[in-house]
């Protein structure tokens, strides 16, 4: 997959500003990204807020257009979440992945990644914790990159290392879906086989982590033995 980079000062959220983008432009080309060095209004998952200070988080959206049938579209978060712990790795950080597609570093959130669908496709955000000294002002555990490491990071050289390693994951789950990532996400998901709950509004289910289906989706097995799909959720262990 071939990106194409625009830099911004300061956004309320990359995911809002490309949707407004494509409103505008619907020639938009897929690949296009909105990076922010500081982002006001961000969203995560639930409707969680997810803000960046001037230089100290990496928030960025890509836009991914082509014909997909629409329960394959999710994956495409998840194989982002893959190459978000593989640059970690790169950069002497051991990461884990929390289903559906949150990255986290000793049981801590370092990375959460928001897609929404648009006509013809989806958008892609990212918010990596680089720069940020401490977690107190967020609703749960979180890292950074600098608190694991003690070392500040250039989000724009981040982000330079980043992009090619998602060009590669984006471009395995294009050609064969979930199951193209499956492994690479697997790796660094290490509660496989172990209890969990799952809470969906007001359900809430427990089981084992027996593994992902097809098309990513949690695969849940009671105490009957009995295998269910779940596809949406906050997983506790």
């Amino acid at each position: 997959m071939k990106f194409c980079l625009r830099w911004y000062d300061r956004l309320p959220s990359t995911n809002t500003f490309l949707k407004e983008l494509l409103e505008v432009d619907s020639q938009l080309p897929s690949g296009t990204v909105v990076a922010t060095r500081e982002q006001t209004h961000g969203r995560g998952r639930r409707g969680r807020s997810w803000l960046a200070s001037a230089n100290e988080n990496l928030t960025f959206s890509f836009l991914l257009l082509g014909s997909c049938e629409p329960q394959k579209l999710p994956a495409a978060a998840m194989a982002a979440a893959v190459a978000v712990a593989e640059l970690l790795t790169q950069e002497g950080i051991s990461a884990d992945l929390k289903w559906p597609n949150d990255v986290l570093v000793n049981g801590r959130k370092i990375c959460g990644i928001l897609s929404e669908g648009v006509p013809g496709g989806i958008i892609v955000g990212i918010g990596l914790n680089v720069n940020m000294q401490n977690a107190g002002h967020i609703d749960q555990p979180a890292t950074s990159m600098l608190i694991e490491s003690g070392s500040r990071h250039s989000l724009d050289e981040l982000l330079e290392k980043l992009l090619p390693i998602l060009s590669g994951r984006l471009d395995e789950w294009a050609q064969g879906g979930f199951s193209r990532v499956r492994k690479k996400w697997e790796a660094h998901v290490p509660n496989i086989g172990k209890m969990i709950s799952v809470r969906d509004g007001d359900a809430f289910r427990e089981g084992l982590l027996a593994g992902f289906g097809e098309n990513g989706e949690l695969l849940l097995q009671d105490q009957s033995g009995t295998v269910s799909p779940v596809w949406a959720g906050d997983v506790s262990s």
